[in-house]
């Protein structure tokens, strides 16, 4: 069984191996990974290899481990990766660093108002629903640009760009189809909304897809089995 250094090192030269195949600087590129469902035994695992940030789905999860870490470990930063419900902004303004889920101009102003009262400010991103699936979270691509200009007031929120979940499918093409959708609509939201960010971060692509996300501009990938293994769900 290889460890948790292993994997990081093995998921690393992917993607160095997949930004010089798309003729980009491997370090344009950021690895994210996502210790839900594992233990902090697991993210101190990826502590000791070098890595400080983790994505997590679930609030109540992530915030019991920044609970158990923090004193000892006060430099991890956690990054909520999943649907993120307006009643748990409470919580995410006590500890997150980032919330890449952002999807709702509701949920933007109850985040905002939180931060202020915690004197906090976090990075986000917004959501978006790339391949259209109504079981997804996300704004449609169309809706990106209204939620952006909303943004655009908010002190406490700093827009850094945009996440996704491309479709789950072996067909390559309709994922890449996600993909770039993203990137033009990224390039939509520098003419459109400039003064809310550079929309410079890409946040998409996953233990299965990342090399194809990487093709297509992603700044951060975000890896979790390929990392950690199967995820334990009680």
């Amino acid at each position: 069984m290889t460890s948790v250094a292993d994997n990081l090192d093995s998921v690393r030269h992917r993607i160095d191996a997949a930004c010089l195949a798309a003729g980009r600087v491997p370090s344009q590129v950021s690895l994210l990974p996502v210790s839900k469902t594992h233990p902090a035994s697991a993210v101190l695992d990826a502590v000791a290899a070098g890595y400080t940030r983790f994505g997590e789905n679930r609030v109540q999860e992530a915030m019991g481990k920044w609970q158990e870490l923090h004193e000892g470990h006060p430099e991890i930063e956690w990054v909520i990766i999943g649907h993120l419900q307006t009643n748990k902004a409470r919580d995410v303004a006590r500890f997150a660093t980032e919330v890449s889920s952002l999807d709702s101009v509701k949920l933007a102003h109850d985040l905002a108002r939180r931060l202020d009262r915690e004197g906090r400010q976090i990075d986000v991103l917004i959501e978006v629903n790339s391949s259209g699936e109504p079981q997804k979270s996300g704004v449609a691509p169309s809706e990106a640009p209204a939620l952006a200009r909303e943004l655009a007031g908010m002190d406490t929120l700093r827009v850094k760009g945009l996440m996704t979940v491309a479709v789950n499918s072996p067909d390559r093409a309709r994922v890449a189809a996600c993909f770039q959708t993203m990137q033009d609509l990224q390039q939509r939201l520098r003419q459109e909304a400039p003064a809310t960010s550079s929309w410079d971060e890409l946040s998409m692509g996953m233990s299965g897809d990342f090399e194809q996300a990487i093709a297509h501009g992603a700044t951060v990938v975000r890896v979790g089995t390929a990392i950690f293994g199967a995820r334990y769900y009680s």
